[in-house]
Parts: structure tokens; sequence; C-alpha cells
């Protein structure tokens, strides 16, 4: 078979080629210039549903700033839909890989093909719902989107992920990409919420009552673990899922406490002696809790070890016109946390490093706040009024490349990023 064949059947046909399929997380291994983002081209395919694939795995892989999504023209599209020799074309598009989702029966047909080894990459069939099942079907090309990813680069997306907030005092989710966002509370004016570890429940305090919830995702249920008189604020789970790490207070101050998820007695962690003490936020393997403070006469960031002891100051106290830092959350890779601070007066997102305290500002367009990382410690969600209201924006810490993720007439705020959600 000659090579203009061979990319032919790879790029432009959708029969199955199962004898070739690969395991999950295979890395294929593309050439391409270090410090460079691999070129990919997501070509056209037919069938059902076909523009709309291309379409949402172009911008999953775009929002994933790991690769460089090279847009075809319509002078290119066609010659390669009528099976031209694509190698010239694919090679002067800077394009390391090609790559084509085909709609079948029983869901997806993938086939990535590598520019400059001039082989078949990867091929491998995805299972997904009808298209009826919208929710259920973009989940499913998401996922797809996700192992691509790691193929090409090795690194796993967050595509096939979700971002809970609140609006208009209900509970909201999103899809990574901003789409499909979805009611999930009706009542008890929710705040701040958190996700546990396996993306199957999120937890969330409300204000009328004042109380702590944890609402079982997969059963639609919710139950009350904490409530009574006093606030309970800035919910999060542990690591393994077993408690609820919140604040609560009466009339003087607030501390920080630990209860099963499941319900139970409640033991408190901080002793901020009539300081206000919340936002916690723990490290990945549990063993530390980062947490805001005003014990120092302002908000300030500390860190004390899960069991209350060993507490001391994470950023250093700053004294002067109005000094505020708040809302951390660490990092899932565990050498970061990112947290809010007042700039000149305006709040911006910063973080500091574990490692060596260094601190960096990743915002200065308006007032940004509340940020929330991403599975894959590269990405942050955070709150926005750059765009006139207060809206979701998502950031990639590494390249400062800034996108909004939401866009109503309506403040969306308290943005909680979802784990990588389980693939069935």
């Amino acid at each position: 078979m000659t090579l203009r064949r061979v990319l032919f059947a790879v790029v432009c046909c959708a029969g199955p080629l199962a004898a070739q399929d690969t395991t999950r997380g295979v890395r294929i291994g593309l050439t391409y210039d270090p410090g460079t983002k691999p070129g990919v081209v997501v070509l056209p395919s037919r069938g059902t549903g076909a523009d709309s694939i291309r379409a949402i795995v172009q911008r999953d892989l775009d929002f994933s700033d790991r690769v460089n999504v090279v847009a075809l023209d319509a002078s290119s599209a066609d010659l390669i839909a009528r099976g031209t020799n694509s190698l010239p074309i694919l090679a002067k598009l800077g394009a390391a890989a090609s790559v084509q989702i085909t709609p079948t029966p029983t869901g997806f047909h993938l086939a990535v093909y590598d520019v400059t080894k001039q082989v078949t990459a990867l091929v491998r069939d995805f299972p997904a719902p009808p298209m009826t099942d919208m929710r259920a079907w973009r989940a499913a090309l998401h996922g797809l989107s996700d192992d691509l990813e790691e193929s090409l680069t090795g690194t796993h997306g967050i595509a096939h992920t979700r971002v809970a907030f609140t609006r208009d005092r209900r509970l909201w989710v999103v899809d990574s990409d901003g789409e499909q966002a979805t009611m999930l509370t009706g009542d008890g004016e929710p705040l701040s919420v958190a996700w546990n570890a396996a993306a199957t429940s999120v937890t969330y305090n409300t204000l009328i009552p004042s109380s702590i919830v944890v609402r079982d995702l997969q059963a639609g249920r919710s139950r009350v673990i904490a409530t009574g008189s006093g606030v309970f604020a800035t919910p999060v789970f542990s690591p393994d899922g077993a408690s609820v790490i919140y604040a609560h207070g009466v009339d003087d101050g607030m501390d920080i406490y630990m209860a099963p998820a499941d319900g139970g007695a409640a033991r408190r962690l901080s002793v901020g002696r009539g300081s206000d003490n919340l936002s916690p936020t723990l490290s990945p393997d549990g063993r530390r809790i980062a947490f805001t403070s005003a014990r120092a006469g302002h908000p300030e960031i500390y860190t004390m070890d899960a069991d209350g002891t060993n507490t001391s100051p994470l950023t250093p106290l700053a004294f002067g016109e109005n000094p505020h830092r708040a809302d951390p959350d660490w990092s899932p890779l565990g050498q970061t946390v990112a947290f809010t601070s007042s700039v000149g007066g305006v709040f911006q997102v910063m973080t500091i490093s574990l490692r060596d305290l260094s601190m960096k500002q990743l915002t200065s367009d308006g007032r940004n706040e509340g940020p929330s990382w991403a599975p894959d410690g590269r990405h942050i969600v955070f709150t926005s009024d750059r765009s006139g209201t207060k809206q979701l924006w998502v950031l990639d810490v590494e390249s400062n490349r800034a996108r909004q993720l939401t866009r109503t007439g309506r403040q969306n705020r308290n943005a909680a990023w979802s784990p990588r959600l389980n693939p069935n």
C-alpha cells in the first residue's frame, strides 16, 4: 500500500481497526521541538454529529494549553477529504499529528497519525450513549479528549471535569468548557462549595438556616452534618472523603472544626482566641491544612497539622493599607497554594510556593478572587469582574492565558473545580 493510501485510510475512513486497538494511557511519543507544544490537526469526518465532535475535541485540546491546535483552511480540508496526499499539507502546517474522530453506532472511533514518523500511532474505539442524552454524550467525548491528550503529551486532560459555583443563591455546575450549566440545588441559599475526591459528592454551607450540607450527586440526596447556633461556613472534604472540615463560630470569632462526612460529633482544630479562622484547604496527602486567620489583626494564610497542632503563618505578615490575604486553595500537585490578596486595594489572585515561600501575582485585570485549582495543577478557576459582571474565568498559570467560563447577566461566584470524573 502506498503512503498516500495509508494516510487516507487513517484520516478519511470510518472503518473499524480493532486489531490495532490500544489500551488507555499509552504515550505515542510524538517528535517535536523541546519547549514547544505539538501541533495537532483535528480532521473532518462524516456521520451524525461529526462536526460537533470535531469542534468539541478541538476546543478541549485548545483549552488544555498543552498542544497547539492547528486550524485547517477550507482548501486544505477539501484536499484531505478528496484523498490528496496529505503529508505535505500537514507538515507545512506544522502538525506533529493528525486526529480524526468518527461517530459509530456505539460511540466514537479515534485514529491518530504521526506525521513525522508517517505511521498510524493510535487507534481506539470509545463507547458513548446516543446524542439524545446530550450530557452523557458530551461527557464521553470529553473523556476521549482527555485520553487523547495523555497519549499526545503524557498528561491526562481535564476536559472531563466540572466546576461547581453559586448563582442567584443556588448551586450550579458547568462543564469545563463552559457548556451544560445545570442547577444542583434549589433551596437553602448555598454559599461555599467543595468536591470530594471521587467527584460523587459536594459539601456546602447554607445561609438560612446556617448549616453544613453534604449532597450525594449520584443519589440526588442531601444531608445536614452540622447546624445550630452561630455561623457555619467554608466546608471542604478531607482527601479520603471520610471527614468534612469547616469553620464555625457563635459570638466571638470562628474556628476550624472536623466532623465525619456521614454525620457525628465534630472536633475543634484551631484555637483562634476570638479571631476569625475559616476557609480550610488540605494538602493532597491530608497532613496539613492551610486556612485564613485574622489572629494578627488582619486576614493572612496560616497552616497547621491536620490534628490542629503546629500552627504557623504561611504568607508573610503584611502591615499597611488594608492588608488582606484569604481564600487559600492547595494545589493538587502539593507545592503551591493559591489565594486572594488585596493589591493596591483591589483583590487579585496570587500563589505562594511552599518550597521557598516566593509569591506570584497571577491577575491584574479587574477584581479577581476565590481561586480553585483544576486537577492538573496548571489551571485555576476564579471569579472576576473584568467583563463588567462577576463571572468565572480560567487561567493557565504557566502561560497566563485566561478564558471566560460563564457568560450570563447574573453574578457567578464561589467556584470549585472538580476532580477528574469517572470515565464511565
